[in-house]
């Protein structure tokens, strides 16, 4: 049996080596990911940059797809379904690291202009999956207001709501046809002034020359068209940072034993239990500050900081 896997994935490799011998895997850099690489793989593991759909698995005797993400929006369902090929995502395994990025990142807002907390008194969550839920529950603890929005749950007030009594609006959905420029211009025209726009969910979901344009502060990790992003956008952002708001050990190895686990009930494989991992380092304060001046400097390197990131 072949695996074919990004060598961006941590832990993944050693354990399938430690513990599979008879499956042979192959770690490739993500453009080295193409149709002829995995003819002739079994298992296909991928991060967001793999676009995984007919041009990439046609003709292939892939027979299982796992991206060690929360988002799928980079792997064509219908194509894998239609084929007879089984796939999975992880979610829920970055929830915690996304959530210390938003407290973070609201954190340096009250740092940097020495607002008061009362100054962000009601914050507006819009998608209340594993990482919405988790910001609701830091908001909490800080004492705020809530208002949460996810439609397809039925949870919440409406995105007008929002719009008009929220100090900070955080994104945290999905990107599908129902959510590309969510926040768009008609929704930021109906924001409070000042509000501030957090995206950590995907690049799609803000309609960043409007945001540009709105005047509102805004923290962007997700990007439209990464990792050419805009160069207006990212030097008009309060913080910025290049797509790794969820990148953390922990997050790693959630994403890492959740795959194992397919894989191992896919192919009928003995359980594989990953090492515990380390106690937790420290961050430095103002961290999210720090990146935000090496990607204005460097914004061409976009994917070469993001590969190169230490995981917090």
């Amino acid at each position: 049996m072949v695996l074919v896997c990004d060598a961006h994935i941590p832990y993944l490799v050693e354990a399938v080596r430690m513990n599979w011998p008879q499956v042979q895997v192959c770690p490739l850099e993500p453009e080295q990911i193409d149709a002829l690489a995995v003819r002739e793989a079994d298992v296909l593991v991928v991060r967001t940059r793999t676009q995984v759909n007919k041009i990439l698995l046609e003709g292939s005797r892939v027979r299982l797809v796992c991206t060690a993400t929360i988002g799928f929006d980079h792997i064509d369902p219908a194509y894998c379904e239609a084929q007879g090929i089984h796939w999975a995502s992880c979610p829920g395994c970055n929830a915690k690291a996304v959530c210390e990025y938003i407290e973070e990142a609201i954190e340096e807002v009250i740092s940097h202009f020495q607002f008061p907390i009362s100054n962000f008194s009601t914050i507006g969550i819009v998608g209340v999956g594993h990482v919405g839920s988790l910001v609701a529950e830091m908001a909490k603890r800080r004492g705020m207001n809530i208002l949460l929005n996810d439609p397809p749950k039925g949870i919440g007030v409406s995105l007008d709501e929002i719009a008009e009594k929220a100090d900070i609006i955080t994104f945290h959905t999905p990107l599908d046809s129902s959510t590309f420029h969510l926040c768009d211009e008609a929704f930021l025209k109906r924001c409070k002034p000042g509000a501030l726009i957090i995206n950590a969910a995907r690049g799609g979901v803000v309609d960043e020359k409007a945001l540009l344009e709105s005047g509102h502060p805004y923290i962007l990790d997700t990007w439209e068209n990464e990792p050419a992003i805009d160069r207006k956008v990212l030097n008009g952002a309060f913080r910025a940072s290049m797509h790794i708001a969820g990148y953390s050990q922990e997050g790693k190895w959630n994403a890492s034993q959740m795959c194992l686990n397919r894989i191992a009930e896919e192919l009928q494989l003995p359980a594989v239990s990953l090492p515990l991992l380390p106690p937790k380092k420290v961050q430095e304060k103002n961290w999210l500050e720090t990146i935000t001046e090496v990607l204005k400097a460097y914004p061409e390197r976009f994917e070469t900081l993001r590969k190169n990131y230490p995981l917090r």
